[in-house]
């Protein structure tokens, strides 16, 4: 048994608890806590599984981590690395620059009466993220409101630094010693398939584990086992499609096969009672597939 935590749970306390437990565990450390290791260049990396993680490359070392040495794997996916690039340039940093704009065109019309000290906890609030600190530089002119002037800009070799050392790179360990790195890798990954069903149970159409219309705590029980057996039912599913080849999500596969139902046809008589012949609707998409995984055709009607 492996838990798997994020950076979220990292303490010595935590550490000292599980090593008591007997379980194995797959965590991970804030890349910018290692600056031992974001440093290395990349020629000290090899790719770890070209089929199952593409271009993603690892280190395999051991370091001190939460009071004692633990196996400790760097890894640097391309993926992620662009994400963060888009991310941190056009969403981050951009928010930080039009506030600082913003604040830099009100200065300048001479119109604030703030003191310079609370100018100066205004620009180190907009620009409290680390990263956003690390990149951006900023001086304020000025002694009395009306004269102070805010003059900002980025740092390129900052930005550039800052891009090298941490984007697209996480810090995992672990105490599989004997597991390999790819192994390790795919086991900090499974979490998110946890992370995925606490999304699923916010879909307010499939699986959902709200509206809760009740309030007694037997009840309140019942719902949350009946929401937790539905998710764990349709996970079931779509594992089983996913093994015969079929990638879907759980809404998509379950709108798939709703699709399916059954016509009854109503023919006229001559005399006595009209004849009925029921019958599967058209498949289409996915659904001829699904109909084979799930062995539906002993549920159909017959012909």
């Amino acid at each position: 048994m492996t838990v798997v935590f994020d950076a979220g749970q990292n303490s010595e306390d935590n550490f000292a608890h599980l090593a008591g437990t007997n379980l194995h565990y797959i965590g991970s450390v804030p890349a910018s806590d290692c600056p031992d290791l974001t440093a290395l260049p990349a020629r000290v990396r090899s790719v770890a599984d070209e089929q199952r993680f593409g271009g993603l490359t690892a280190y395999d070392t051991r370091r001190e981590a939460y009071g004692t040495q633990r196996r400790t794997i760097l890894t640097h996916s391309p993926e992620l690395h662009a994400a963060q690039v888009l991310g941190f340039d056009g969403t981050t940093l951009a928010r930080a620059g039009k506030k600082l704009d913003e604040l830099a065109a009100t200065l300048a019309r001479g119109k604030t009466r703030r003191p310079r000290v609370k100018v100066e906890a205004e620009i180190e609030t907009i620009t409290r993220k680390p990263w956003v600190r690390r990149v951006i530089t900023w001086q304020l002119g000025g002694d009395q409101p009306k004269d102070l002037r805010l003059a900002w800009s980025v740092d390129p070799a900052a930005r550039t630094a800052l891009e090298e050392e941490i984007f697209g790179k996480h810090v995992l360990i672990t105490d599989h010693d004997d597991w390999p790195v790819p192994e390790v890798i795919a086991g900090y990954r499974s979490q998110s398939e946890a992370e995925f069903s606490f999304r699923q149970m916010k879909d307010p159409h499939v699986v959902s584990f709200s509206p809760m219309h009740h309030w007694t705590e037997h009840n309140i029980r019942v719902h949350v086992f009946t929401c937790v057996l539905a998710l764990q039912i349709a996970h079931l599913m779509r594992r089983t499609a996913a093994r015969a080849g079929l990638h879907l999500s759980v809404r998509q596969l379950l709108a798939q096969l709703a699709g399916i139902g059954e016509t009854i046809l109503i023919y006229p008589s001559t005399g006595g009672r009209p004849k009925a012949r029921r019958m599967t609707t058209e498949l289409t998409g996915d659904q001829h597939e699904l109909y084979e995984i799930f062995d539906l055709a002993k549920w159909a009607p017959r012909s």
